[in-house]
Order: structure tokens, then sequence, then C-alpha cells
């Protein structure tokens, strides 16, 4: 079955940065397209970024285009969110997660994501 997990999260200052890793397995993960959402807290999703399977189309939303950077690595089955220049309101749970079995999801709706990992908790703090 289609597994993703999460990792790399932490603590880390205002205006530092993080590499988060979403390891994927039971499905063909070069064939489809992968996507982070976020959830702070009390808050609902909120999708963040989009890559296609060929590696040359990302999406961002506006709250961070310009300081997070989305890739994978298509032999490691592993998607990649850099993210730089933190601020506080970046705090949240992340998320990889996919459609499955859709493989070309242009959705910047995280709720229409069906499948998921179990996060990993990013804090942004003094």
């Amino acid at each position: 079955q289609v597994q993703l997990v999460e990792s790399g999260g932490g603590l880390v200052q205002p205006g530092g940065s993080l590499r988060l890793s979403c390891k994927a397995s039971g499905f063909t993960f070069s064939s489809h397209w992968m996507t982070w959402v976020r959830q702070a807290p009390g808050k609902g999703l909120e999708w963040i970024a989009t890559i296609n399977s060929g590696e040359d189309t990302t999406i961002y939303a506006d709250s961070v285009k310009g300081r997070f950077t989305i890739s994978r690595d298509n032999a490691k089955n592993t998607v990649y969110l850099q993210m730089n220049s933190l601020k506080p309101e970046d705090t949240a749970v992340y998320y990889c997660a996919t459609l499955y079995p859709v493989v070309v999801v242009t959705s910047t709706d995280a709720y229409e994501y069906d499948c998921w990992g179990q996060g990993t908790q990013v804090t942004v703090s003094l």
C-alpha cells in the first residue's frame, strides 16, 4: 500500500533553514506528482507546493514562494522541501501528500489529497 514517511522537522530560529524529506513506497513514485501541505496549530490544512514527475514543473503558494523549494529524487523515491528564511508563521506539521492513483494532480486544495504521511513538526521560534 501507499506509504509516505516524512522526516527532517525540528526547532529552528527565525531566519533559519530546514530540509524536509518524504520517502515514498508502495506505488510508482516516479510517475506521480507530489505535494507538500502543512497544518498550523488551530488552523486548517494549507497547500504549499507541488512538483511534477519530471522535476521540471513546480508550483508554490504565495506564502512560501521565494523561500521554499520543492524537489525530488526519483531514484530514491523521495521528495524534499528546502525551507529558507523561516518565519514563526511557518510553524506547523508538514505532510507530503498525493492523490493515489491519480498521477497528475495540480490541485491547490489540500483537502483533495487522500494519501498522507504521519507528518513532521516544524517549529520556528527564538
